[in-house]
């Protein structure tokens, strides 16, 4: 039945911790360890439905199967819809204790699974921070629509801290297209990194008007790569289908797959996704190499909440202090938004150039 089964309801006992949103985060993703709810997810099923006896409710997603955004429409919109007892219902079986039979070998794996278990726990690094943006309508404005991606100011921190811009990944719904997931928004372009420099030289006291200027360029080129990307003409998926069939008809991979010039490109030490809702929620998930952040963030009117991952073990990285520089970056960049026209010039307006994609895509 467990292997049949398309999602879990996993019944939590309480936490034993303080209720904020880091600890019901943490809470989702782990259980908190092998002690508390550990043993109670069941990583392999598409979604997990978590309730806790303390209040801490949630949905654990396996990404494979759908994007965040799919399961944030599913989760705001099903309870505007009318709920309906099915006659089914009531001709299912009672619940019923499951009792495993363990042998000696399969005993000492599961402890081994569960020291693993706490190892993983014990690293993560999960902070999160909402960012009260009062000059909202005025960052609208100086952004295009298909540019409020507010990722930038996840880039300057890393600027500051290596004095370079690191690979970053920034997931882009490519649903249109049939079978289509995402593809890769490549932020760190020659725009992001002369705005980046501009404003963290410590060296150098730029007046406002080149760093809105700087900041401008750096938007038009992210909204130029993001219409890109969603419209099938991003680099990544090609290339990740080209080395997948050098791969299967090739002896050894093409050089340009084994180029560490190609590998640093795909260790992406930033991965940011963008997730709005309407409905007082968040997600979260962890960094994808040792040394990088994840971070989730979900634009609203008046703020942008967002969450931030990292690993204890890596020296170099502190979520808490990651989440503080974007939130001083936020305001740095707020001000930049809110100068007066003579300051800044006139807002940004792109007219963006959706690329058809080839007769080979079906939207």
């Amino acid at each position: 039945m467990i292997e049949r089964c398309i999602c879990l309801v996993c019944l939590d006992a309480p936490g034993g911790m303080e209720l904020s949103d880091t600890n019901r985060a943490l809470q989702l993703l782990h259980g908190g360890g092998c002690s508390k709810n550990g043993a109670n997810r069941w990583y392999d099923k598409s979604l997990q439905f978590v309730v806790g006896r303390d209040g801490t409710c949630g949905v654990v997603c396996e990404h494979s199967p759908f994007d965040g955004i799919v399961l944030v429409q599913f989760w705001e919109q099903g309870p505007s819809r009318k709920m309906v007892r099915a006659d089914s219902v009531s001709e299912l079986p009672a619940p019923r204790r499951l009792r495993w039979k363990c042998s000696p070998e399969i005993q000492g794996l599961l402890a081994s699974s569960a020291e693993k278990l706490q190892q993983i726990v014990k690293n993560l690094d999960l902070h999160r921070r909402i960012v009260k943006v009062r000059a909202a309508k005025a960052i609208s404005a100086f952004m295009p629509p298909r540019g409020r991606r507010r990722h930038l100011p996840f880039l300057l921190h890393p600027c500051r801290l290596h004095r370079r811009l690191v690979p970053t990944y920034e997931s882009a719904s490519i649903r249109r297209f049939r079978e289509g997931r995402v593809d890769n928004i490549r932020s760190a372009t020659l725009e992001v990194l002369r705005f980046v420099k501009t404003v963290t030289d410590p060296m150098a006291t730029v007046p406002v008007s080149p760093a809105a200027t700087a900041l401008k360029d750096a938007i038009r080129a992210q909204t130029e790569y993001t219409v890109m990307a969603i419209t099938g003409m991003a680099i990544d998926n090609h290339l990740l289908g080209l080395q997948e069939l050098a791969r299967e008809v090739c002896k050894e991979l093409p050089e340009m797959f084994t180029d560490e010039t190609y590998l640093m490109s795909n260790r992406f030490v930033l991965s940011t996704s963008q997730v709005p809702t309407t409905m007082e929620m968040f997600c979260c998930y962890g960094p994808v190499v040792p040394n990088g952040y994840g971070a989730c963030y979900n634009p609203q009117p008046e703020s942008i909440l967002f969450c931030i991952s990292s690993f204890h073990g890596c020296k170099e990285t502190s979520s808490t202090k990651f989440a503080k520089a974007v939130e001083e970056s936020l305001i740095e960049m707020r001000g930049l938004c809110s100068q007066p026209p003579c300051a800044t010039g006139k807002p940004l307006v792109t007219k963006e150039k959706v690329t058809r994609p080839s007769q080979g895509h079906q939207p």
